[in-house]
């Protein structure tokens, strides 16, 4: 564009210098250098606007050019999906169970038992709750050497107790529980002694069916998977009277907590 008016305003300039050069008069001069110089601002003004209009679009177009969307970028979250409150009325419990039991008064070795255990739990306050549990276990004991059994007889058992809850220490992770339960256990030994004449199965060396007194007392930890639910791990001290003396054993379980229902 620049090129071409300097082109222009040369040719015109040329065509005053042949007319000044034939000598015409001094108003076609004047008249013609005044139209070279209004076509000069004319060629110079259409220009600028020219350059004004480009520069506007370029503007327009970079100002309603559309944004491109942000790519969100999404991290892990450590912890619980949720806000913990601890403000649940019931709570249910069922996992898993070991425990180490004695299947007679005399037998020198102890068994282990294993099975289920199910507790359900009703929150009085946000620290005291009322706890019913059920367990049940069950394991192959050694016993005296005898002509009737050859191998190791199974022993069962239903536990049931009622007691309370304590919730000690939490935080949105983690609470840890203290609990005391009381109760009986309902032991079934002559199970694998369908065999044996009834006059030689104490000879054997396992207690007779009964229900006894027996006890847990522990606690538990729960690891919050979220506002609801829990993993928990709860030893124990069980306390049992099936013999002649109270005998304490050691037992552990682990399984899932569910808590439901606001107070």
């Amino acid at each position: 564009m620049l090129e071409e008016m300097r082109r222009e305003m040369l040719r015109l300039k040329m065509m005053a210098w042949k007319t000044a050069g034939w000598k015409t008069t001094g108003a076609r001069v004047i008249g013609t250098r005044a139209v070279t110089g209004v076509m000069a601002i004319g060629l110079l003004g259409f220009g600028a606007a020219q350059v004004r209009a480009q520069a506007s679009t370029s503007n327009t177009t970079t100002t309603t050019q559309t944004p491109q969307t942000p790519i969100p970028i999404y991290g892990s979250k450590i912890g619980p999906a949720a806000p913990v409150t601890y403000a649940n009325r019931y709570e249910i419990y069922g996992g898993l169970n070991f425990m180490n039991f004695q299947g007679g008064q005399s037998l020198p070795n102890r068994m282990n038992m294993g099975g289920g255990e199910l507790l359900g739990t009703y929150w009085l306050t946000k620290h005291l709750g009322l706890g019913a549990d059920y367990r049940v276990e069950a394991g192959t004991t050694p016993v005296f050497a005898n002509p009737y059994v050859n191998n190791r007889p199974l022993v069962y058992m239903h536990i049931g107790m009622l007691g309370a809850q304590w919730r000690g220490p939490k935080n949105q992770y983690v609470a840890v529980n203290y609990h005391g339960y009381a109760g009986v256990g309902a032991g079934i030994f002559d199970y694998s002694l369908k065999d044996v004449p009834t006059e030689f199965r104490s000879t054997i060396g396992l207690y007779t069916n009964r229900t006894k007194p027996i006890a847990a007392l522990g606690g538990s930890i729960d690891f919050n998977r979220s506002k609801n639910w829990a993993i928990r791990l709860s030893p124990d001290l069980i306390l049992e009277h099936f013999g002649t003396e109270t005998r304490e054993f050691f037992a552990i379980s682990g399984g899932v907590v569910y808590r439901f229902g606001k107070k």
